[in-house]
């Protein structure tokens, strides 16, 4: 069964699908969140109050990918290029989890100014 959540930050909000692994699992079940974020390139990432292994670990992402990043116990969504990207890919700074993907256009995300994010269920 598909898990939707809505991801708002500062004046955006976007839709997004979680996956079924164990790592997305955790994370629904610690919905609501709301955080001050932090950016790196076009990734945004955020601690949350999840504790996972690394799980199905990639070090190559999509536009528009939600993962988890285990060193940091950080939420991240990616709508561009990082520092460590080359070419044409995006690179996490290390392996993460995936969990799922943005629903549309996320690259509306390069335009936010820093405030706070909010993930929440969509029931």
């Amino acid at each position: 069964m598909p898990r939707e959540i809505q991801i708002k930050v500062g004046e955006v909000t976007l839709e997004a699908e979680l996956n079924d692994s164990k790592t997305a699992d955790m994370v629904w079940d610690a919905l609501p969140i709301e955080s001050g974020y932090s950016t790196w390139g076009d990734e945004i990432y955020f601690s949350i109050p999840v504790s996972a292994q690394p799980e199905n670990g990639v070090e190559v992402v999509e536009l528009g990918d939600l993962a988890y990043w285990p060193p940091g116990k950080a939420f991240c969504i990616f709508y561009g290029q990082t520092p460590a990207s080359n070419a044409d890919e995006i690179r996490p700074a290390s392996a993460v989890n995936p969990l799922g993907k943005v629903h549309g256009d996320v690259t509306v995300l390069k335009g936010v100014c820093l405030s706070s994010i909010e993930l929440s269920k969509i029931e």
